[in-house]
């Protein structure tokens, strides 16, 4: 069976209270696109362990760490899953902010789910999948929410960028995420991302919806910030860094023209 789990962006980000567990609460606003990975799997015959292999972009850690081999030890607590021979072909970058291996190891479950006629459904499904990460339940409906506590309280928004078209920036700089906590300023935003993006006009969210780790991100690697104007410069109706980084996403009207200087930059389009 072969699944494409893709990335999300973050229309959004605002950090509201560090919790007394080690997680933070926060509220945004998930949106599914369409840059995805590659993700098979089949029985594995006379094999008594799992295999995961893969390909394209380098992934970090040991196959254990892997959110798809963790998927399946956490669906094996309800069902028996058979050894498997799995293969990911990476193509979200890791460490981006676009919840490539949050997708992964989600659609994985779904996957097993539909391939083995398990039978659970969507609510139980997102149980399995908070087990994995706080943003991981939200790849099992896979559609526009908004988020609160920490990532895992999703409910439904009403935003439809269908049609439009999105140029996401990537780049090498890497991004501790516990520095990028440790220096953000906890606050309530006086309008949160929801009412932001069902209340105004796209072309008002360039002065209204926040991420709280661009300042951080920015003072530490200016490049990104460039990657934001240089989107504006181009016609983005809005741009911003995505999760707490390092890419960078513009949404456009029309399908952009080529930016100066694109020859330097790894970037990605499509349409929403």
């Amino acid at each position: 069976m072969v699944v494409f789990p893709n990335a999300k962006i973050n229309l959004g980000l605002n950090i509201t209270e560090r919790r007394k567990d080690g997680y933070h609460n926060l509220l945004s606003v998930f949106y599914p696109i369409a840059l995805c990975d590659v993700l098979e799997f089949v029985e594995a015959e006379n094999n008594l362990d799992d295999v995961l292999t893969t390909s394209g972009l380098p992934i970090h850690g040991s196959a254990d760490q892997n959110l798809c081999i963790k998927a399946l030890k956490v669906i094996r607590e309800v069902y028996p899953v058979p050894p498997l021979r799995v293969h990911l072909h990476k193509i979200i970058p890791m460490g981006a902010g676009l919840g490539g291996g949050s997708a992964d190891g989600s659609f994985f479950l779904t996957a097993l789910n539909t391939h083995f006629k398990i039978g659970l459904s969507s609510n139980f499904l997102k149980e399995l999948a908070l087990e994995l990460g706080s943003d991981c339940p939200f790849f099992i409906d896979n559609k526009p929410v908004a988020v609160s506590g920490r990532g895992d309280v999703m409910k439904n928004v009403d935003v439809n960028l269908k049609g439009k078209f999105i140029v996401v920036f990537f780049s090498d700089a890497h991004i501790s995420t516990t520095k990028a906590y440790q220096n953000i300023v906890v606050s309530d935003p006086e309008i949160t991302p929801r009412e932001i993006v069902e209340g105004k006009e796209i072309s008002k969210w360039r002065k209204y919806l926040t991420n709280d780790f661009e300042p951080y991100a920015f003072r530490v690697f200016p490049s990104l910030n460039d990657h934001k104007e240089i989107l504006y410069n181009a016609g983005a109706e809005f741009a911003a860094m995505t999760g707490s980084g390092s890419a960078v996403f513009g949404i456009f009207e029309t399908r952009p023209s080529d930016f100066p200087g694109s020859g330097k930059f790894n970037f990605w389009t499509g349409q929403l």
